[in-house]
């Protein structure tokens, strides 16, 4: 290590595994920014499932050993590239994706991940909004193509993700129906923009929603655990209906009759396969919902 280089704290992952294998370290190098990109001092960073998936190996995202773990961070430029001319020190920000991770001291980004932070949310709620405020928008407006008027359910909405997509459902002028386990989450989803809640633990509540939405059936779901609710959800689905994964554990047998029949689809999503475009499309939306207060970003989440 070169003499004088600057050292940081960072969890360090040197075996892909359960949380034991998370390591805090005290010599890790602080990176330096290069072209497009900035160097940020974390103030707070998000955790989010994919970086458990991560972790654990079971993602088609596999980094090179050791590494970092953490994709969203909130906090302030420490300093910047010679190619960046959108930020300068001292700007608060926040992220959609790090370079060298987010669970340390400082963290390295390419600027075209990184977005203002305004003045009225704090770095804990900034560090709430890239993967599940950019997922959720991405599912409901680019994905599911929703329509105001239109129904949705989001099924497992007590998440990061399924809060999101609550809120910006309720900002979209959609019918939005949420589900959770708790009462604690089921509180939760309906202060985020539902306007009806189950509890998806409940023997009968797929016959409830039923009774909700009548027989023209929900047009759009969110889904967050396919592997448990496909089958169900295609039968909730109106004519024209859309399932949007975003999230599935395993597999599920599913009868393809049920989406011939209403002439139904199921689309999945993954953040990160949206173009720099689309990204930027993205954070214009969102922040135009946060000047406003459309939004109200979640510093923690309940399931």
């Amino acid at each position: 290590m070169a003499t004088g280089q600057k050292l940081m704290r960072a969890i360090r992952v040197f075996e892909f595994g359960g949380p034991e294998v998370l390591k805090l370290q005290s010599d890790v190098a602080v990176p330096i920014p290069k072209d497009h990109q900035v160097l940020i001092k974390v103030q707070a960073c998000g955790v989010n499932p994919v970086d458990t998936y991560i972790r654990s190996g079971t993602h088609n995202i596999k980094p090179l050993l050791p590494y970092t773990p953490g994709f969203d961070v909130a906090g302030i430029i420490e300093a910047v590239g010679e190619s960046v001319s959108a930020f300068k020190k001292g700007d608060r920000v926040f992220t959609t994706r790090t370079i060298s991770g987010g669970y340390a001291e400082y963290a390295l980004a390419a600027d075209h991940t990184v977005y203002t932070l305004p003045e009225k949310l704090d770095f804990k709620q900034g560090a709430a909004i890239g993967i599940p405020y950019f997922t959720a928008y991405r599912a409901l407006l680019h994905s599911a193509c929703v329509k105001p008027g239109e129904s949705v359910l989001v099924h497992g909405a007590s998440g990061g993700v399924g809060i999101a997509a609550c809120q910006i459902a309720r900002a979209y002028g959609l019918k939005v129906l949420g589900t959770a386990s708790t009462e604690e989450g089921q509180k939760i989803v309906l202060e985020n923009g539902a306007h009806k809640v189950f509890n998806h633990k409940e023997a009968n509540y797929i016959d409830k929603i039923k009774k909700s939405v009548g027989e023209k059936g929900v047009d759009v779901i969110i889904e967050m655990l396919a592997n448990v609710n496909l089958s169900n959800d295609l039968n909730l689905l109106s004519h024209g209906g859309r399932v949007i994964v975003v999230g599935s554990r395993g597999t599920i047998e599913i009868n393809p009759r049920d989406t011939m029949t209403k002439e139904s689809s199921i689309k999945g999503v993954t953040l990160f396969s949206s173009t720099k475009e689309e990204f930027q499309q993205f954070a214009a939306a969102l922040q135009a919902g946060m000047e406003i207060g459309l939004l109200d970003f979640q510093a923690c989440c309940c399931c």
